[in-house]
């Protein structure tokens, strides 16, 4: 069977995936200071990462269009997918739903299913890998949506940020605990939800201590690891990445690895120096 996967930009695409024609990003609009960034092969993350810092206000993200999904789901394809940002963090999700139904009503015959990622970043990137897994096994396509919302249910998302500039920005944090924070170096391990959202595991002062006690959660969270992939995104901190990936596979077994820099969206939330696991 045939099938095309559409992921939102916040999703990194593997070198795999983009040179997969069955694979295509459906791209965020960034703004920054009034400038509308796409968010797209185009992106520049270095740049971007410094009209952020420059700005006072918060950058904000716009979803894909339902017309873009539509676009995606009425080209041919036996079985039709969308990957997207948390449904709790984005509309997309429901912009994605939207394209669906407008496509339906001129191919009511289309399979499609969209998946909510209650995640953001790499872990989307997992969840079309699993897609793809599932699609090259021969599966039907209910099968196949049956076992990547399992295989979603299963997933977690944990994150430390070096910066928390745009945490302080949108109103996650309050200023005066950002100023704290800042001058105690201070940095937050924090986590999806089951329904996903963000949410705060711990902290400590200073970015590698923040780091061990990431891995020390990833570590109690690896049950069945060794048939999953260990997915970890960075943004503009390779070296930082590929130290966090030596200090988990000393820790647990996994069945393979994927390291990507983190594209628009997810360097909009990481920012500068942010590093974020999902397995």
């Amino acid at each position: 069977m045939s099938f095309r996967v559409i992921l939102d930009s916040c999703g990194e695409m593997t070198a795999e995936m983009k040179a997969d024609d069955r694979f295509e990003s459906a791209a965020l609009t960034l703004t920054v200071g009034g400038e509308d960034i796409v968010d797209d092969e185009t992106f520049n993350q270095a740049e971007f990462l410094r009209k952020v810092a420059a700005c006072p206000e918060c950058p904000k993200s716009a979803c894909p269009s339902p017309e873009r999904y539509m676009q995606g789901f009425e080209k041919e394809a036996d079985h039709l997918y969308a990957v997207t940002l948390s449904a709790e963090l984005s509309g997309s999700y429901n912009s994605a739903v939207l394209g669906k139904n407008l496509a339906l009503e001129n191919h009511p015959d289309k399979k499609i299913h969209i998946f909510n990622s209650r995640s953001a970043s790499v872990g989307e990137t997992l969840i079309a890998q699993k897609i793809w897994e599932c699609e090259e096994a021969g599966m039907d396509f209910e099968t196949i949506v049956d076992t990547v919302e399992r295989y979603i249910d299963n997933q977690s998302t944990f994150f430390v940020l070096e910066n928390l500039e745009t945490l302080r920005k949108n109103g996650r944090l309050s200023k005066v605990k950002a100023l704290v924070a800042s001058a105690l170096k201070i940095k937050p391990v924090m986590a999806s939800t089951p329904e996903g959202n963000i949410c705060q595991l711990d902290q400590a002062r200073g970015i590698n201590k923040a780091l061990v006690k990431m891995v020390d959660y990833i570590a109690e969270k690896a049950e069945g690891s060794k048939d999953k992939i260990l997915g970890i995104a960075h943004c503009n901190c390779a070296e930082r990445a590929e130290l966090v990936k030596n200090a988990i596979l000393e820790r647990i077994e996994v069945k393979d690895v994927i390291v990507l820099d983190t594209a628009g969206v997810s360097s909009m939330y990481a920012n500068d120096g942010g590093v974020i696991v999902v397995l």
